[in-house]
C-alpha cells in the first residue's frame, strides 16, 4: 500500500516557476513508476509526464516538453515536477500517480493557478 501526498501548488504569475512534490509513504516506492497528471477546470485528467523506477522519463504533452521536468529522489520517497515558464493554460489540479504491475495509487491533488 502506498499513500501519496502532493504539495507545492499555488498561485503564480505567468512566466513563473513552481516545483511540485509527491511524497510517498509505504515500502518499495523506488520500484514504482510515477506519473504526474493534471485536470484543468471542466476538462478531463491527462497525463503530463512519467518516470520509471530506474529514472527514465517521458512527457506526453508537447506543450510541457522543455518547460516541465520530472525527477525522483528515492531516498526521500519523493517525485518532483519542476514547472518553468508557466502559462495561464497550465492552470489545473495536478495529481501524482504511482503504479506497480496491477496496483495504482493516486494522491489528492494540488491546485496550480497561473494568473496575473
Amino acid at each position: 500500500q502506498v499513500q501519496l501526498v502532493e504539495s507545492g501548488g499555488g498561485l503564480v504569475q505567468p512566466g513563473g516557476s513552481l516545483r511540485l512534490s509527491c511524497a510517498a509513504s509505504g515500502s518499495e516506492f523506488s520500484a514504482y513508476a510515477v506519473a504526474w497528471y493534471r485536470q484543468p477546470p471542466g476538462k478531463q485528467r491527462t497525463l503530463i509526464a512519467r518516470i520509471t523506477s530506474r529514472g527514465f522519463t517521458a512527457y506526453s504533452e508537447d506543450g510541457v516538453r522543455g518547460r516541465f521536468t520530472i525527477s525522483r529522489d528515492n531516498a526521500k520517497n519523493t517525485v518532483y515536477l519542476q514547472m518553468n515558464s508557466l502559462k495561464p493554460e497550465d492552470t489545473a489540479v495536478y495529481f501524482c500517480q504511482a503504479q506497480l504491475t496491477f496496483a495504482t495509487y493516486w494522491g489528492q491533488g494540488t491546485q496550480v493557478t497561473v494568473s496575473s
